[in-house]
């Protein structure tokens, strides 16, 4: 990567969101102030925000958000994310506060209706990569197929402050093929918790052997004869679905949004957020804004 360039973080913001609200409601910790709001997921929102600040450094920083529930990939494939509950009552509050604390940040929210988080995440990387160093911390691996040579994916790990970074060379290391090649990882799988199947009986090991092999689904495809009559019929008997698959796996990268890297660039009014900390009655949360780099005067 190049140093002298800008170093763009895009935060998945429903990712971390989800996971600080999971790991204290297990226990009942849903810290609800005197206006009777539940705090605890914009809570380790925040503090799994600026800990990632905090180690790595960027120029600039904005956070992408799902609009409803709905997208796109319901409109080819109505059963996509069938399988999700309700979001539980007490995050419900907490989707719209989140934004109001970012936006105490000087961060910019940016989502679409009709597309995920991903998409916008997607869009913004491929156009900034030219200007920036992009970075995107995310605890969804589907995000992997975005890495690029300016482009890196910081997956968030158990706890504050453990991260995977990957790559291009981490991530050809770890599964043997290039990141682009996800899309179509993900196409033989499926994938149980957005609700697609891909092809039943092809598993992880069978598929990165294929792409191994064949490069891409159309190259599996058109290879048939060369595999295994097992292989063959379990491909030939899902062959829609494969194809449904591969198109709910790819994220898109031309979502019509604008956004300027100008707009994006990190400098916190530290008396603007703590008044927010404040009124939101989120307390300790000081210690985690206390680095000199990101005051702005």
């Amino acid at each position: 990567m190049n140093n002298n360039k800008p170093s763009f973080m895009l935060v998945d913001g429903m990712a971390l969101l989800f996971r600080a609200f999971f790991a204290t409601a297990v226990t009942g910790q849903y810290m609800i102030n005197s206006k009777g709001i539940p705090t605890n997921a914009v809570n380790g929102f925040v503090k799994h925000f600026f800990t990632a600040v905090s180690s790595f450094k960027p120029s600039h920083v904005a956070v992408c958000w799902d609009m409803g529930s709905k997208t796109f990939r319901n409109e080819i494939f109505e059963d996509y994310k069938g399988n999700r509950s309700e979001a539980p009552v007490e995050l419900i509050p907490q989707f719209d506060l989140v934004k109001e604390v970012v936006e105490a940040f000087d961060v910019p929210n940016i989502g679409m209706k009709g597309f995920e988080a991903d998409d916008c995440i997607g869009t913004i990387a491929s156009q900034a990569k030219d200007e920036a160093n992009v970075l995107i911390l995310t605890g969804d691996q589907d995000i992997l197929q975005l890495i690029d040579d300016h482009i890196s994916v910081i997956l968030l790990k158990k706890g504050f402050g453990n991260y995977l970074v990957h790559n291009k060379e981490t991530f050809f290391a770890e599964k043997g093929i290039m990141p682009k090649q996800m899309i179509d990882l993900k196409a033989f799988m499926g994938d149980p918790s957005d609700n697609y199947p891909g092809v039943k009986g092809i598993g992880e090991k069978t598929a990165l052997k294929l792409l191994q092999q064949y490069d891409h689904v159309d190259g599996v495809v058109a290879n048939l004869n060369q595999l295994s009559k097992s292989q063959k019929t379990k491909i030939e008997n899902d062959l829609d679905m494969l194809y449904l698959s591969k198109k709910l796996a790819e994220i898109k990268c031309d979502v019509p949004i604008q956004y300027e890297l100008d707009k994006a660039k990190f400098a916190l009014n530290l008396e603007k957020v703590q008044a927010k900390f404040n009124e939101v009655e989120m307390k300790g949360l000081h210690r985690f804004i206390d680095f000199e780099t990101e005051i702005a005067n």
